[in-house]
């Protein structure tokens, strides 16, 4: 249930402004003494607008930024968008091996993923008291006062940089994931 809940809630601040916003705020806050800089970007508004009074360029939604560019090197909405009902198990994983790996790439270059924790799974760990609940999620049998004593299920992942590609088409392409590929004879 919880795996679905995350599942829905990632692509839904991927591509809702409003929706990111609110998660957000159900947030909270990171603690300066335990994570890295927050990483600041500016604010786009939600749907892509014309040329601002102050002849600006349009505005663009930074997650259909992140999307377009998932596809554009890894062609990501590809894979998941492909019916596989046609294909055995085989030619789905040698297409999502390389889908992967360039999504990997991708990631790597806009926002320099790193593990928060740099221990392997399966290792002993504590949250110490004060722990920030942004950093560490505590599954299993919690109970009692922090510090708590555990077994590393996942290292975490925490972006060291966000640098994603600034739009700069038109208005009415904002929304525009992959454009139509037309070739010509």
């Amino acid at each position: 249930m919880r795996l679905w809940l995350a599942i829905r809630t990632f692509w839904r601040v991927l591509v809702d402004t409003e929706a990111a916003s609110r998660v957000l705020l159900a947030l909270p806050p990171a603690s300066s003494a335990n994570s890295a800089a927050p990483i600041e970007r500016p604010r786009e508004s939600a749907t892509p607008a014309a040329r601002s009074s102050s002849g600006s360029a349009p505005v663009r939604n930074d997650a259909i930024t992140l999307l377009a560019t998932l596809q554009r090197d890894a062609r990501l909405v590809d894979i998941v968008k492909e019916p596989l009902d046609q294909y055995n198990d085989a030619q789905i994983g040698a297409a999502a091996r390389d889908v992967l790996r360039d999504c990997g790439r991708v990631l790597d270059r806009l926002f320099g993923l790193q593990p928060v924790v740099e221990q392997p799974e399966g290792s002993p760990i504590e949250a110490p008291a004060g722990y920030d609940a942004g950093r560490f999620r505590l599954t299993g049998n919690v109970h009692g006062q922090p510090p708590f004593q555990g077994r590393l299920v996942h290292p975490g992942w925490q972006a060291t940089r966000c640098e994603l590609p600034r739009w700069s088409g038109s208005a009415t392409a904002a929304n525009i994931v992959a454009p139509v590929e037309l070739e010509i004879r």
